[in-house]
């Protein structure tokens, strides 16, 4: 299929010209008729008001565990109908969970990423809020033809056509004649998204949703791992081999369930994305300054009388859930970080809004069901580290590379360059291929020179990468990342020493209250305990939200919109149960 008329990628895009992006990009891949659904599963719930009317549970104390999206979304609506709501969150001096801007400078012009550092156009909830803070947006660039491919020592451009990687990189791997004389993004396209595409479009709705039961054909595909989607497709394991080095996130998730690589490209998450100008950070501070105020602007048509207390509690990390003795309650015991003094309160409701990984270490008494509990046990985390170069210019700029990553096959898998300079510069004119990337021309804004100070991603990976190479020392791991980006750029040895003027780096599995990046299923884990993670406990005293809970996982998308989910149950149950 080819697609002519590619749509502007503005900056601030309004509801109409994201959704014109979106069907751009499901025309491109041949699933135009899947819109309506897209955008409906990836919507906000319904309005919490329309629950119950606002003020209507004034007294009634809700405690959130975690102050991510998740929990500041669940805060965020109950204080609509004038739910208490406690925050416990662990870290002392930091808000956004997952979501992590690092600054290197005190007016906050220099930074980057280390966590959430990319929204697609569909990701309706996430714009919901994005457009109630009146936050500012920018593209963010996924593909840039500039950009490196580096495999096996051989260094090319990433044309959108793949012709580089064809001629140059090709006849290092053992691959069939068919493969040779096919593009490797039209590889990728053919091994994992015609199983997509043969799906009932009526049954893909699955996809996003959490359900007790899955259509056969759902629960099908999800029983396989990645690899095993392309091995059925009849990829040779040269061509694994290849597509695993020149497309390192496939590659890092080949033992995964193939039902991650469908809730991202049935929504086709990678085709327009866009950033949050100044730090993705802006969107959970915007949630925090409007619940610790006491005058909020952003509840509208909702008196300030009839909206909920919040108290925000910074360094307590919640180390036990209990059933009060009574069993209508529910007792959170936690610990003072500065203090490490032991205390406890007891609330009407709980929202757990921690990762699995973390709840793993909560004492739980007496357990949550069987299956809830297993799932705490066994739901995968993957690792993900990341390494942040402050450069004193922007030498890629200088290559000619404004935005976009650059995929290797070394243990770094990924750069990543800021967008901040970058311009899209579309052609009307150019026929977009099936599988191509709309936007593969991205040139300087007014006003920016590669001169310019920057910060970007000198490597991004994941899996057994990350923790490989996250586990270095600290000089150790500085030096293999300089040196494995020169060579991804083709730089002298030591060139980055004089261009490099500070870094900073994560590794998530070590970070305190997450241990892992972020929920990504294993094959079966959909069908075992996708609709388990859910369900609440303790008699419905108990709900659960965040990214592992949804059907976005890794995605500030899965965040927000489980805890609206979670914040719209527990008002019904309230409703219902304490009107």
């Amino acid at each position: 299929m080819r697609v002519k008329s590619v749509p502007t990628q503005p900056d601030n895009p309004t509801d109409l010209q994201r959704h014109e992006l979106l069907r751009y990009g499901l025309k491109n891949v041949n699933r135009l008729e899947d819109f309506n659904n897209v955008i409906e599963l990836l919507s906000p719930p319904s309005n919490i008001t329309s629950i119950a009317s606002s003020g209507r549970f004034k007294g009634v104390k809700v405690g959130i565990i975690g102050g991510g999206l998740a929990g500041l979304s669940s805060a965020f609506e109950l204080r609509k109908l004038g739910f208490d709501t406690t925050i416990f969150e662990a870290s002392e001096n930091r808000i956004g969970g997952r979501v992590y801007t690092y600054y290197f400078d005190e007016d906050k012009k220099l930074y980057g990423e280390l966590g959430a550092m990319r929204i697609p156009v569909s990701h309706e909830t996430t714009w919901h809020y994005i457009n109630l803070f009146n936050l500012n947006t920018r593209p963010f660039v996924q593909t840039n033809k500039n950009a490196f491919l580096y495999v096996r020592d051989i260094r090319v451009r990433n044309d959108p056509k793949g012709k580089n990687v064809m001629e140059s990189i090709y006849p290092e791997f053992k691959l069939k004649p068919w493969e040779r004389n096919t593009p490797w993004q039209e590889l990728i396209e053919y091994g994992l998204g015609t199983p997509l595409a043969s799906i009932n479009p009526k049954l893909r709705r699955e996809i996003l949703q959490v359900k007790p039961k899955y259509s056969y054909p759902i629960q099908y595909w999800t029983y396989y791992n990645t690899r095993q989607v392309f091995e059925i497709m009849k990829l040779s394991q040269g061509a694994l081999n290849l597509l695993g080095s020149i497309s390192p996130f496939i590659g890092s998730f080949y033992y995964n369930s193939y039902s991650e690589i469908l809730q991202e490209e049935y929504p086709v998450d990678f085709t327009f994305l866009y950033e949050i100008i100044g730090g993705m950070v802006n969107l959970p501070l915007a949630f925090y300054k409007s619940l610790i105020s006491e005058n909020p602007d952003e509840y509208k048509n909702i008196s300030n009388n009839d909206l909920g207390k919040v108290i925000w509690n910074a360094g307590k990390l919640v180390t036990a859930i209990n059933k009060s003795e009574k069993g209508d309650k529910v007792v959170l015991k936690y610990k003072d970080k500065s203090s490490t003094e032991n205390l406890q309160e007891t609330f009407d409701y709980v929202i757990c809004a921690i990762p699995f990984s973390s709840l793993r270490n909560v004492n739980i008494d007496p357990f949550f069901s069987t299956r809830k509990m297993q799932s705490i046990k066994e739901v995968n985390y993957t690792n993900a580290q990341r390494t942040l170069f402050l450069c004193n210019k922007r030498f890629w700029e200088e290559q000619g590379i404004i935005g976009g990553g650059s995929y290797t096959d070394l243990p770094i898998t990924s750069i990543w360059y800021p967008s901040d300079h970058a311009k899209c510069i579309p052609d009307d004119n150019r026929i977009v291929c099936f599988g191509e990337s709309p936007f593969d021309n991205w040139g300087p804004r007014i006003n920016c020179s590669p001169n310019d100070p920057g910060v970007f991603l000198a490597s991004y990976n994941f899996s057994l990468d990350a923790v490989r190479l996250g586990n270095l020392s600290d000089k150790l791991h500085f030096k293999e990342v300089k040196e494995q980006v020169e060579a991804v750029h083709g730089l002298k040895k030591e060139y980055l020493d004089s261009v490099i003027k500070d870094y900073e780096t994560i590794q998530w599995n070590e970070e305190e209250g997450f241990y892992g990046a972020f929920a990504y299923f294993y094959p079966e884990q959909k069908r075992i305990f996708s609709y388990a993670m859910v369900k609440p406990e303790y008699n419905n005293t108990v709900f659960f939200a965040g990214e592992h809970t949804s059907t976005k996982h890794a995605w500030q998308q899965g965040a927000l919109n489980s805890g609206m989910k979670a914040a719209n149950s527990l008002a019904r149950y309230c409703k219902i149960h304490k009107g």
